[in-house]
């Protein structure tokens, strides 16, 4: 037996609950792994509180990051012993996921676990500081370098904004962190932002181009705040999107990128190739000053992060939030 958080839904409605399960419950798979550490995402949280409908089957467990020991496998890649982590790949959604004691997957999903991080480490960085890794190396590819200006970043006390600021600095570029939290300032400015802007000048509808500022941004809320962020960056400017905390529309026009050439870059980290993969977490283990995960993350248990979960979608949570799955 092990412990789980399971999210099921029946005629009795939508429930979620750390459970006992059995091992003969989890799904199929070629690896076994026992799971040491996971992590609450902005995804767990919608899934654990039935907010939006990302969980695609039930019963679930929830959790899209893990980090542990492969027990069995049969897959030519792995072997028992074998330390694992995982990132997306629609676990959690469609596939029980990291948020349990046991986890059985395909193996094609796990990378191993980079020597240059414990697993708690590992989850302290989780999917949010791996995509933040992949919004770099973005800016980086099309060109964006410290010496052209000012980097945005939106959502910035979150998980993905703040490893993203943390990144930013330590590679060279100044960093301008928006938060619709202000008490978080100091915490920023910790990691390394020069400035901290409050997010209210960005969620108002603004004009198709305003003043250019941004050589670059990293945005993880969408809606009126991306429009905004395209219309203010410089000629040629590169904007990574990677997230909808704010809606998933986007009330924008194409002035910014016709008239100034801006370039916006989706994120994806849940289908993102395999090399990709490994490069962003190779990148980490030396961009990533390791320091800061102390600043950027806390560490709970199975009970607490269901309780957490609603705090998180109100944005009430700040930086990471690792799942030691055995606390």
């Amino acid at each position: 037996m092990f412990q789980a958080l399971l999210i099921e839904k029946d005629d009795a409605g939508y429930r979620a609950a750390v459970r006992s399960l059995d091992d003969a419950q989890l799904p199929p798979g070629d690896v076994t792994v026992r799971v040491s550490h996971s992590t609450l995402n902005y995804k767990d949280a919608l899934a654990l509180t039935g907010k939006a409908p990302v969980v695609r089957k039930f019963p679930m467990v929830p959790g899209i990051d893990l980090a542990g020991v492969v027990e069995s496998s049969t897959h030519p890649g792995y072997q028992p012993g074998d330390a694992v982590l995982l990132n997306g790949w629609g676990v959690g959604e469609g596939h029980w996921g990291g948020l349990a004691q046991k986890a059985r997957l395909n193996g094609d999903w796990l990378i191993p676990l980079p020597a240059a991080f414990t697993p708690q480490q590992a989850m302290a960085i989780g999917t949010a500081g791996y995509t933040a890794m992949l919004c770099v190396m973005a800016l980086e590819r099309h060109g964006v370098r410290p010496a052209d200006g000012e980097v945005l970043v939106t959502g910035a006390a979150g998980g993905v904004g703040s490893v993203a600021v943390a990144l930013l600095a330590r590679l060279g570029y100044t960093v301008v962190a928006a938060t619709g939290r202000p008490q978080d300032a100091a915490y920023l400015q910790r990691l390394g932002a020069a400035e901290v802007l409050d997010r209210a000048q960005f969620t108002a509808p603004g004009k198709p181009l305003g003043k250019e500022r941004w050589a670059g941004a990293v945005d993880v809320v969408g809606s009126q705040v991306l429009a905004n962020v395209c219309a203010t960056m410089k000629y040629r400017g590169v904007v990574t999107a990677c997230g909808l905390a704010g809606g998933m529309d986007l009330p924008a026009t194409v002035a910014p990128f016709i008239l100034r050439g801006v370039t916006l870059a989706g994120i994806d980290s849940v289908m993102c190739p395999r090399a990709d993969r490994l490069q962003a977490w190779q990148r980490l283990a030396t961009d990533l000053d390791l320091d800061r995960l102390g600043d950027i993350s806390r560490t709970v248990g199975l009970a607490e992060a269901l309780a957490l979960a609603p705090q998180l979608l109100g944005g009430k949570v700040r930086g990471r939030t690792v799942v030691d799955v055995h606390q």
